[in-house]
C-alpha cells in the first residue's frame, strides 16, 4: 500500500481518487498535483513506481497543507477567533452555527441532542 504524506492511500483505487484520502487534498488538489508531477490520472495507485511516489509526496511537501499542520492550523484558527471574542468566536465556544444559520430549529448537528426543558404547570384559579 502506497504510503504519501503519512497516509496509506487505497492501491486499487486511480490514483486521482486516492490522492483524495489525504487531509487536505480535494478533487481540484489531486488534479493539479497529478499534472505538476505528469502523471495519468486513470493509473491505479498500485502500479505507480517508487519514484512517482516520492515525485507526488515531495510536491505535496512542497506545495500543500495537508494532515496534522491543517487540522492544527484550523485549530489556531479558531482559537484566534475565541480570543479576540469576535461574534465568530462566541458562536464557536457556545456550540452554535457559526454561519449565520438559523437556529430555532435544524440546528441539531451543531447543538447537539434535544435538551427538554420542563414547561410550566398549568395553573387553575
Amino acid at each position: 500500500m502506497p504510503r504519501i504524506a503519512g497516509v496509506d492511500i487505497p492501491e486499487n483505487k486511480k490514483i486521482l481518487y486516492s490522492l483524495q484520502y489525504i487531509y487536505g487534498i480535494g478533487p481540484k488538489t489531486a488534479e493539479t498535483i497529478l499534472e505538476r508531477t505528469s502523471i495519468e490520472p486513470d493509473r491505479r495507485a498500485r502500479d505507480l513506481t517508487d519514484e512517482e511516489v516520492a515525485s507526488i509526496a515531495v510536491e505535496i511537501d512542497s506545495n500543500h497543507v495537508v494532515e496534522g499542520s491543517l487540522r492544527r492550523q484550523l485549530q489556531q484558527d479558531i482559537q484566534r477567533l475565541k480570543d479576540i471574542r469576535c461574534w465568530r468566536g462566541e458562536r464557536h465556544r457556545k456550540g452554535l452555527p457559526v454561519r449565520g444559520q438559523r437556529t430555532r430549529c435544524n440546528a441539531r448537528t451543531r447543538k447537539g441532542r434535544k435538551k427538554t426543558v420542563a414547561g410550566k404547570k398549568g395553573v387553575k384559579g
